[in-house]
């Protein structure tokens, strides 16, 4: 007999109440060291105190009123996505899938408008864009579109990281290369920032759009707001989502003017994209993270973690291969795969999260304090210890 709740998750035996900073509480009062924070969304911790204050103000307020009206925490919200990036405009979503599909109908949308026969997007092996059917087909992954087909056209996916492959497969047809600078589900692999300099003169040279997935990397995760400023480059579009709503249910496409040209009134829309209380929490997300001393700690608190694993990985070779990612987006690299680490640590009441490429992610709150990041190593450490 099938699960009241649709089972496509393999869910782990346990069930959260109460959330406080870095800690999640189970139902039978366990306290769990979260390292995951729901998969990179709650980047300022459970509940917390800034976050609730901007919620709750806006729930006594309005909660909804679609967007045939004007939206004054919409409007704030995209004030500072614009004056805290490169975009020019930004339309809110409820989702990272959905930024995929309105930044996948953009670029279709700007070669139709230039009377251009350019459709096809290139992608990278290990991408994850989202879960519709866009989006699937836009990985190319067989465990994401297997049985799913026929697949939506114009997507072709090239290895990671080989900048050989997008040389011999970018032309004056491509309309656009699409890439995460940090693979997240991929196994938390960065690309080298001068390899997203050589792809955004690439793009350049052939007139493609360069969009960039930052729905996981982004939002001060890696020590930056967005991971791409570190090459010191820009995209055209780039979609976001997790951590900006810090918990609730929040994303958004950036976009220049440029590259948003095509999309006018009536040609793309949401019914609870962009609500008040979305916004309200959005907007105190980013005041909060797009502020140079929140991610100078962001840097130093990710040295220390860095460090700590890095004699993690020397204590247990049987266990851990390495280290990688950037800032407070790590992944341990593991000897097989992950799942028994991840079990060893719910032991250890210690949340992770697995990815491929037999890699462990390590996603903490942003504000994790530095006893928290002793903690969450020792813990780690008991858990690999176990597995030995």
């Amino acid at each position: 007999m099938i699960s009241h709740v649709l089972p496509t998750y393999n869910r782990a035996p346990i069930a959260f109440e109460k959330g406080e900073g870095a800690w999640a509480i189970a139902t039978d009062g366990s306290r769990y060291l979260d390292l995951g924070s729901g998969i990179a969304v709650n980047v300022l911790g459970h509940a917390n105190p800034d976050l609730v204050a901007a919620l709750t103000e806006q729930a006594g307020r309005i909660w909804h009123v679609s967007n045939l009206y004007q939206i004054p925490q919409q409007e704030r919200l995209a004030d500072l996505l614009v004056e805290h990036t490169f975009a020019d405009t930004a339309f809110i979503t409820n989702s990272g899938t959905e930024a995929a599909e309105l930044a996948i109908k953009m670029v279709r949308k700007y070669w139709h408008d230039h009377g251009q026969d350019r459709i096809e997007i290139l992608t990278f092996e290990g991408a994850f864009h989202g879960r519709s059917t866009g989006a699937i087909a836009a990985s190319g992954a067989e465990k994401m579109v297997k049985g799913f087909g026929p697949l939506m056209p114009g997507f072709r996916t090239l290895p990671w990281g080989d900048l050989d492959a997008l040389r011999s497969a970018i032309s004056d047809r491509t309309a656009a290369v699409m890439l995460e600078p940090v693979q997240g589900e991929g196994g938390i692999r960065p690309l080298p920032d001068a390899d997203l300099r050589d792809i955004r003169v690439l793009c350049d040279q052939y007139g493609a759009l360069l969009v960039l997935d930052e729905v996981q990397c982004g939002m001060g995760r890696t020590g930056r707001l967005f991971a791409h400023e570190y090459a010191g480059i820009s995209p055209d579009i780039m979609m976001v989502a997790k951590g900006i709503g810090g918990g609730f249910p929040l994303g958004a496409v950036l976009a220049t003017e440029k590259a948003a040209a095509g999309m006018v009134a009536g040609t793309h829309g949401s019914t609870y994209g962009g609500n008040p209380l979305a916004c309200a929490v959005g907007a105190r997300v980013m005041e909060i993270v797009a502020n140079d001393a929140f991610l100078a700690e962001v840097n130093r608190k990710a040295a220390l973690f860095r460090q700590r694993l890095e004699g993690l990985v020397a204590a247990h070779p049987d266990v851990f291969e390495a280290v990688r990612g950037q800032g407070l987006m790590l992944g341990l690299k593991c000897k097989d795969a992950p799942t028994d680490v991840v079990k060893a640590g719910y032991a250890q009441h210690l949340l992770t999260v697995p990815a491929a490429d037999n890699t462990l992610r390590l996603l903490p709150p942003l504000n994790i304090t530095d006893d928290e990041i002793a903690e969450a190593v020792s813990r780690l450490d008991r858990a690999a210890a176990s597995l030995a």
